[in-house]
């Protein structure tokens, strides 16, 4: 469903061991943005909701809303260090040509 780059697996284990909490996994919820395609809300968090997808990437649980489990099949995650700044990013191949406003689709 889900993968996880080596440079994001190291990023995140290194967020969840400097946690003051202990924190199980990463969860992921993808908010449609329009035509703007998709937005990632990540949170680090103790335990998965109830209803949540868990994916085990090695040592690291991703907990997936359900209802963005279809959207999210097949993404990579990584983690990506650049002078402009830093943070993870998302290659999903379901959103590629896609109007998430619904209006427009690519061919």
């Amino acid at each position: 469903m889900l993968t996880l780059t080596p440079n994001a697996k190291e990023k995140l284990q290194g967020l969840i061991e400097k946690a003051d909490k202990p924190l199980t996994g990463l969860r992921i919820k993808a908010d449609m943005m329009g035509c703007a395609g998709i937005k990632y809300r990540l949170a680090l968090v103790e335990n998965p909701e109830d209803d949540d997808h868990i994916v085990e990437c090695g040592d690291i649980n991703l907990y997936v809303v359900p209802e963005n489990a279809e959207i999210l099949i097949g993404t990579v995650i990584d983690f990506e260090e650049k002078e402009s700044g830093s943070g993870f990013t998302f290659a999903n191949p379901n959103t590629a040509g896609m109007c998430a406003c619904g209006k427009s689709f690519a061919a």
